[in-house]
């Protein structure tokens, strides 16, 4: 895994920057009842989208787990920022209206307790709501996906089924979901290569992988851009 330390200096130019955080805020804000005051971001990164969630008015709280992080964020959302775990939320129950985790849950080796806490955290008839589906965002029909076909997991943690389970265990039930596309996130050979040999994805290919897939045509061009997937469920009243 990324040290998200090191990575909060350079994280927002090389993940889309303004435009992806815009189109991540107006898929979230569609999703969320018109009617709520107080939003949890968990996993906030930096701030670029909780920021955007606080203009359109919500009383917004980022947390994250990762100091760096938190120190570009406690910028943006003037120190509304709090350091904490997502799998041991720091917050009383039911202190939110909403709960959003963006791009966290493919990272982990087990959603389950994230998926608990958020909703443990929310009030009755408060909104969760979070990216699914992550890594099959990425899965655009290119020559790279082709290639790699063999060394995908059929186990990702942010499986939608899977996420749809957990909440519904905590008294979550599916509420709605939007889509929105990712900017300067679609993949090029050379820098998957990279990722491959850093370990951080495909873990079964290994150099191999690596230089089959540095070898494709136009290395350096992104293929087609992804399209990332919202699902929210609400809290039992």
């Amino acid at each position: 895994m990324l040290d998200y330390d090191e990575e909060a200096a350079v994280y927002d130019r090389t993940r889309g920057g303004e435009p992806r955080a815009q189109a991540a805020a107006e898929a979230v804000l569609g999703l969320v009842p018109a009617a709520s005051g107080t939003l949890l971001d968990v996993a906030c990164g930096t701030g670029l989208v909780t920021s955007r969630l606080t203009r359109a008015g919500l009383r917004t709280t980022g947390v994250d787990i990762s100091p760096g992080m938190l120190s570009v964020a406690a910028r943006r959302l003037d120190g509304a920022v709090v350091l904490g775990d997502s799998r041991r939320l720091p917050f009383a129950d039911g202190s939110f209206d909403a709960v959003t985790v963006i791009w966290l849950l493919h990272l982990l080796p087990d959603a389950a307790p994230v998926v608990a806490q958020a909703a443990r955290v929310l009030r009755p008839g408060g909104v969760f709501v979070t990216t699914v589906d992550k890594n099959a965002a990425h899965e655009v029909g290119s020559d790279i996906d082709a290639l790699v076909a063999p060394h995908r997991s059929a186990h990702a943690a942010d499986a939608s089924a899977r996420i749809t389970e957990y909440a519904a265990s905590h008294g979550l039930r599916p509420c709605g979901e939007a889509r929105f596309r990712g900017h300067g996130q679609g993949r090029t050979p050379r820098r998957l290569a990279h990722d491959i040999r850093r370990g951080r994805v495909y873990a079964t290919g290994g150099q191999a992988l690596a230089e089959r897939v540095e070898a494709l045509p136009d290395p350096d061009t992104p293929r087609a851009e992804p399209v990332y997937r919202l699902r929210a469920f609400r809290r039992d009243a």
